[in-house]
């Protein structure tokens, strides 16, 4: 499966990456395609050991419906971009590239472990790589970058918008009853209730959708076969 033409090269300095960043901002698209009813739901992680440049890209292919994995493919990649806060979309999309590439079955929506919108510049990981795969996607962080929030219920189910500078960013989604939430933010070709709706629906059991925990245990899994910790 190819992945859509690029809109810039990866081999990049930090500031340049920035600069990207607050270009390709301007493109995004913050409502769903006509028609969209997903039911094929992706999720994607990349593991690597702390100070390696070897890292292992993941992404799980989900039947929404059944909860069964129609699809899977790991990708074993060198990692050329540093680490940098804010900047982990291009750390981490060109390995993920790789596993799409290696994909047989597209699927409608992708789910990314880390920010979409809730971003300081508003182009977070699942922003930058819905809009590099060709596909709508949702950002689904375990903890929070930029935005606050207030008055969560405890229930499953329960939001709270998050706000930055006066603007809602993202909301914080209780999947489990008295549980830490999880954070959600649009990507590409995505709006904010669709998002949390996805989330909600791809958490029936778990804190985390089953499309992190999936890809997480997939390249996790995957780095344990070559040696890693």
């Amino acid at each position: 499966m190819q992945p859509a033409p690029q809109p810039h090269s990866w081999s990049v300095t930090p500031a340049e990456a920035r600069d990207i960043q607050r270009e390709l901002r301007s493109r995004l698209v913050t409502h769903v395609p006509p028609d969209f009813t997903p039911r094929l739901v992706a999720g994607a992680d990349v593991s690597m050991e702390l100070h390696s440049t070897r890292g292992y890209a993941g992404i799980v292919v989900i039947d929404a419906e059944s909860m069964e994995t129609v699809n899977e493919s790991v990708a074993d990649v060198a990692i050329e971009f540093p680490y940098i806060p804010g900047l982990l979309s291009f750390r981490e999309i060109p390995p993920l590239l790789a596993a799409w590439e290696k994909l047989t079955v597209r699927p409608d929506v992708v789910v990314f472990d880390g920010v979409g919108y809730a971003h300081p510049r508003r182009f977070g990981l699942a922003c930058h790589a819905g809009m590099a795969f060709g596909v709508p996607s949702i950002g689904c962080a375990k903890s929070i970058l930029v935005g606050r929030y207030e008055d969560l219920g405890e229930e499953r189910g329960a939001t709270a918008p998050m706000i930055d500078r006066g603007e809602v960013v993202g909301m914080a989604v209780r999947t489990r009853a008295s549980v830490q939430p999880v954070y959600v933010s649009i990507g590409d070709h995505m709006d904010l209730e669709t998002a949390v709706s996805i989330v909600l629906r791809m958490a029936p059991k778990y804190r985390e959708p089953e499309t992190t925990r999936r890809a997480h245990r997939l390249v996790n899994d995957r780095r344990r076969e070559m040696g890693g910790a």
